[in-house]
């Protein structure tokens, strides 16, 4: 059987750690080589980061990987990933934006310099990757990107004005890159994953951390940057091995007279919609936990 990726050239940025290295590791074992990218710390060494250790792992199994070590942030980043792609392996097929920071405090409380940090990661790191990437995609007549979202870019949440502000970018992004390279053969999908992560650590429990594994999401990811995948303009909700598409709503229209009566309408006509992404999360817990009982039956 041949492998889902087998020839294919794929960057990964935040590829380090948590769900990157996942997605790294699992799509080399499919086939792919991989361009492994997390930063370098100040004062690292190169075999001391974590980059270098996830692409050494890779040749260690057989697998072709180069360790990278921009900052998504840095508006060459992507230029250079690219180029190292195509002088590595002489080409490139997919792109995946996983490189992100976390934000743990109120409005208030996030200077404009932690906000501003928080944007540049989450969305202008993922828009320099796909940026550069896009020539190649458009003259190739074939490209897949995934970017990386989260239930909070959807609904928000106490404390992540920042993050979700970034995240609600990446999935207009998403769609609308997705309408431009529909023509050319590319095709542009988000993730939106649950899973425990350094990321994640201090919010799930044990008992739900052990249901929502980074591998749970890697297959969905490895689909999407394959020449089978079809979708596009898809935001893809990923977690505990179950999937959801997730997209924008509106009602239908109401009149103007009683304008109570209108919004108490509207609110109950979006009984499948989520008022913060923790409601969203605590949903498909539900669902995976019942999945669960009925596999165990």
């Amino acid at each position: 059987m041949s492998k889902l990726l087998a020839g294919r050239v794929v960057i990964i940025t935040g590829a380090g750690k948590g769900l990157g290295r996942v997605y790294a590791e699992y799509m080399a074992a499919e086939g792919a080589a991989i361009i492994v990218n997390n930063r370098r710390h100040p004062g690292q060494e190169d075999r001391n980061t974590s980059a270098f250790q996830v692409a050494e792992a890779i040749r260690r199994s057989g697998g072709s990987a180069r360790e990278n070590f921009d900052a998504v942030e840095c508006p060459e980043s992507g230029a250079r990933m690219v180029q190292q792609a195509l002088e590595h392996f002489g080409r490139l097929d997919a792109v995946i934006a996983n490189a992100a920071i976390p934000q743990a405090s109120t409005f208030s409380k996030t200077t404009l310099a932690d906000y501003r940090m928080i944007v540049e990661v989450g969305f202008f790191g993922a828009l320099h990757l796909v940026h550069a990437a896009w020539p190649i995609f458009q003259q190739n007549n074939y490209g897949r990107i995934i970017t990386t979202t989260s239930s909070a870019g959807r609904y928000g949440n106490h404390g992540l004005a920042a993050y979700s502000a970034a995240k609600a970018a990446v999935e207009m992004l998403t769609r609308s890159l997705a309408a431009e390279g529909q023509n050319h053969g590319i095709k542009v999908n988000a993730i939106s994953p649950y899973a425990y992560s350094q990321m994640t650590q201090d919010y799930l429990t044990p008992e739900i951390a052990s249901l929502f594994r980074p591998e749970h999401v890697a297959p969905m990811v490895a689909w999407l940057a394959s020449e089978h995948c079809l979708a596009n303009g898809e935001v893809i909700v990923a977690g505990g091995g179950r999937f959801r598409r997730a997209y924008s709503v509106e009602t239908s229209s109401v009149g103007e007279k009683d304008m109570a009566a209108s919004y108490r309408l509207m609110r109950e006509e979006l009984a499948s919609a989520h008022p913060s992404s923790n409601a969203a999360f605590a949903s498909l817990v539900r669902e995976v936990t019942a999945a669960k009982a009925e596999e165990g039956n």
